[in-house]
């Protein structure tokens, strides 16, 4: 991606492009047996994978934007515009739409219960080949050391990691290195929206660029630190390092 069109989020190079642009970019890493990293930073993911900020960037991770906070620190940064907003739950079968021929993916994360649901959306609904899934409890524990070679021998092209920030991106960035796949992206709660565990808010919602006000409400209690003290955090990092980051 061009390191040109970044915004500078609390030191964070986020990428302004949009989803098509973004698609296009990986099917090519894919063509072109390249690796890819793609992570999705709103506010939560700023605060908790700050520690993570300096391998990202060794590392080449995609970073773009997701959420209205976001928009509104680059902002107040400079007055500067994301492209558009880009969100896992919407990307991704995005990017699965638009390939020539059925990619093959490996889950990780998620209660197994509800893995088991997601693998069965992207195989049936998204017409991707899951070639295999490790739940992000019994199996995790189980398989931790071992599974960037189960992944590897399943000849997976794409991972996608769902355990929420900031450990997905541990895992990603931890692994990188010894998986063959082309594709790592971390997705957050998007196996629980595919398995039907959590709904989606309206359409109307997601327009106004509300859907977090929606699962706060679905969810206050899990996510009400998330709203409150963790955005007051977000800004306070966006303040103090406001100018980090920036390209050239």
């Amino acid at each position: 991606m061009n390191a040109e069109n970044t915004i500078a989020i609390a030191g964070f190079p986020v990428i302004s492009t949009n989803a098509r642009m973004l698609a296009v970019h990986l099917h090519q890493t894919i063509l072109l047996h390249g690796k890819e990293m793609l992570f999705f930073a709103n506010t939560n993911f700023v605060v908790k994978c700050r520690p993570l900020l300096e391998q990202m960037k060794r590392d080449g991770a995609i970073i773009v934007n997701d959420g209205v906070g976001m928009d509104i620190a680059a902002y107040l940064s400079g007055g500067e515009r994301f492209m558009e907003n880009l969100n896992g739950t919407d990307f991704t079968p995005y990017f699965f739409s638009g390939v020539s021929r059925p990619l093959r993916v490996f889950l990780v994360g998620a209660k197994p219960e509800v893995l088991s649901k997601a693998a069965s959306h992207v195989s049936h609904k998204l017409g991707q080949m899951v070639v295999g899934t490790c739940d992000g409890y019994a199996g995790l524990a189980k398989y931790r050391a071992d599974l960037p070679e189960l992944i590897n021998r399943a000849q997976a092209e794409v991972v996608l990691v769902a355990m929420g920030n900031p450990a997905q991106e541990e895992w990603i960035l931890a692994n990188r290195q010894g998986l063959n796949a082309n594709i790592l992206i971390g997705v957050g709660a998007l196996f629980d929206f595919w398995a039907g565990d959590k709904p989606r808010a309206p359409d109307w919602v997601r327009r106004v660029r509300l859907e977090w006000l929606y699962r706060l409400g679905l969810e206050p209690r899990r996510l009400l630190r998330r709203y409150t003290v963790d955005i007051v955090r977000f800004l306070i990092l966006c303040r103090k390092h406001r100018g980090d980051g920036r390209a050239g």
